[in-house]
């Protein structure tokens, strides 16, 4: 094998196991995670493979993650290092692609991040930093703010903290395909969930039943992944590659296998793909992971089962299917008519949208309640005032106001959050007042 196979497509590999960080040590995302699977990877000879090679990442700093995230009360004190270097690996993993080093690349680090929303408090979800959301803004300040991006999350929670952060932002589309909220954590992602004033539409939630199979998640990807991917038309696609969905997986209840997830990542055809969760260390991650570097590679994959495949004892259940397709249907009508919806009954006519939730964060047992505001400006996708107060846990009670600006926004609209941010300080009613200017790359607090 070593000798007579030839990558089709360049992949570069960022791998960081994060030997030295663990929640517990008998918690399912721990140091040994990704240490099968590298054993795998060098057990079946891919890095011997012309085509795939393999990259050190490199430590994200302050400015790489305030693009992203409001800290409370800061990057140093909320963020560790395994965090940054797993933040980094994958801003490393775009600029392969960028660069042309790579056709494409997967970064197989650990923490994972998809549950981190804008504003942290602490770790929920077993995240504290959102890897993805903060790869995005790498390429927006490496290729401008036209750029148009896709993120289609495939693991079996639901990918509540990117919907946060790209939930009013048109120049992202994020799909999330995952186990239906009302049996997993963290209880969201229902289809009627599908963004905010400025992309309304662009957040699409797919939520399956458990026990969902090979069959049932390749459906949605070829009848309803696949085609709205091909409407909207994405500069880049980036697969948040989750790995719990296997049949083996202590945390959810889903049924999917490797060699499912291999076709799967043929169909996407992902520019970058990012590990997500996956805690069935031994049974599942090594031979996900190699299913998903031979698809990326163009190689041969029909080969690939684990040990424990047992054919027909694994199939998808028979009423599971009917679920799928009905989901689907649904999920499809509302793509086909997102235009025609009624903004202003669905908004509001005022001049800001106004958001209430409570956010629980399980890792760290904080419960944050936050109230948000966004202009509604016909100009552009508006500002947004976040007033957000934390207490529980390990952390120090905090009360902040946030005040960030989009890319691309009017200059009204910068004009109004910039008096806003001088107000709020003046107030002097918040321990701290954040002020964040994504375009312009400015962060600033008082």
């Amino acid at each position: 094998m070593r000798n007579l196979l030839k990558a089709g497509r360049s992949v570069g590999l960022v791998f960081f196991p994060a030997f030295d960080w663990c929640i517990t040590p008998d918690h399912p995302e721990r140091e040994e995670r990704l240490l099968y699977t590298r054993d795998q990877i060098l057990e079946e000879g891919l890095l011997d493979i012309p085509g795939i090679y393999e990259y050190r990442p490199f430590i994200a700093d302050d400015k790489c993650i305030q693009r992203t995230h409001i800290c409370v009360p800061s990057v140093a004190q909320r963020v560790a290092e395994p965090h940054r270097i797993a933040a980094g690996g994958t801003m490393l993993a775009a600029d392969l692609v960028l660069d042309g080093k790579a056709d494409c690349a997967f970064a197989l680090l650990r923490p994972p991040g998809h549950h981190a929303n804008r504003v942290v408090h602490g770790s929920r979800g077993f995240c504290t930093v959102n890897n993805e959301a903060i790869m995005v803004e790498h390429i927006r300040h490496r290729l401008g703010p036209e750029v148009r991006i896709a993120i289609v999350d495939t693991d079996a929670h639901h990918a509540d903290g990117t919907q946060d952060i790209f939930y009013n932002d048109p120049g992202i589309l994020h799909i999330s395909l995952h186990q239906d909220g009302r049996t997993l954590y963290p209880g969201t992602g229902f289809i009627s969930e599908r963004g905010g004033p400025a992309a309304y539409g662009q957040t699409v939630n797919i939520p399956l039943p458990p026990g969902t199979g090979d069959q049932g998640m390749l459906y949605v990807v070829e009848n309803l992944v696949v085609p709205i991917l091909a409407e909207w038309k994405p500069d880049y696609i980036i697969n948040a590659a989750g790995q719990d969905n296997h049949y083996s997986d202590p945390l959810t209840n889903m049924n999917f296998s490797a060699n499912g997830y291999a076709r799967l990542t043929e169909m996407l055809n992902p520019d970058i793909v990012v590990l997500e969760g996956g805690y069935s260390i031994e049974g599942a991650l090594p031979y996900v992971n190699v299913g998903i570097i031979l698809a990326l590679a163009g190689l041969d994959y029909s080969h690939l089962k684990e040990p424990d495949w047992r054919g027909d004892d694994l199939r998808q259940p028979q009423n599971v299917m009917p679920i799928v397709e009905d989901v689907t249907a649904q999920v499809q009508k509302q793509w086909e008519t997102r235009h025609e919806a009624n903004r202003e009954a669905l908004f509001g006519p005022a001049p800001f949208y106004v958001r209430e939730r409570s956010i629980y964060y399980d890792t760290d047992q904080i419960v944050e309640k936050q109230y948000e505001q966004i202009r509604l400006c016909p100009e552009c996708s508006g500002w947004r005032e976040i007033y957000s107060q934390a207490a529980g846990g390990w952390i120090k009670p905090a009360k902040v106001a946030i005040v960030t600006v989009p890319w691309l926004v009017c200059r009204q609209c910068r004009r109004e959050a910039g008096k806003a941010y001088k107000r709020l300080v003046e107030l002097g009613r918040f321990d701290q007042v954040f002020y964040q200017d994504c375009e312009k790359d400015v962060f600033i607090h008082a």
